[in-house]
């Protein structure tokens, strides 16, 4: 199993799909997720589309939505 995460450069981060949880309530404190890529998932602060994307390990993301779930 390669635990590397991928690699992902500033322009694989323009133009992403972003879309939020079906459990946002719309009162501004939620973050924001993209599919578009493989193998991980950027994060971003909806209330601040223009800056910093977190980008983690498809692992770790599954691994941090699971914990939130229990």
């Amino acid at each position: 199993m390669n635990t590397q995460p991928a690699s992902v450069n500033a322009s694989d981060l323009e133009g992403l799909n972003w879309f939020k949880s079906s459990y946002s309530n719309g009162g501004g404190v939620c973050i924001e997720v993209s599919k578009d890529l493989v193998g991980v998932v950027p994060v971003r602060d909806s209330k601040n589309p223009h800056g910093p994307i977190l980008v983690a390990s498809g692992a770790a993301w599954d691994a941090f939505v699971d914990q939130l779930k229990h």
